[in-house]
């Protein structure tokens, strides 16, 4: 087996592992990055920030804002250390 072949295969086990221990929330995130910001985070994390930013806000939905983002930069970068996308390990309707 090459080693490139080796790399990718570990780097998909280590994918599957990491979405199984992914919670309801965060699978949620995955999923909604794929199906409406085209698969980048970049664009959802603008969208929350500029959500959390805005006045007046309720409590609850700032904290829950704070939660997704802390959420995303834990997913975004699993993907780039292992060069891969989160949602092609997510099954989703």
């Amino acid at each position: 087996m090459k080693s490139g072949k080796k790399a990718d295969k570990k780097a998909n086990y280590a994918a599957r592992d990491f979405v199984a221990e992914l919670s309801k929330e965060s699978k949620m995130l995955v999923a909604l990055k794929a199906q409406l910001y085209e698969g980048s985070w970049e664009p959802m994390l603008e969208d929350l920030h500029s959500r959390l930013a805005g006045k007046p806000y309720i409590f609850k939905l700032v904290n829950r804002i704070e939660e997704d983002i802390e959420r995303i930069e834990q997913m975004r970068n699993f993907e780039i250390n292992h060069n891969i996308d989160l949602a092609d390990y997510l099954d989703y309707p």
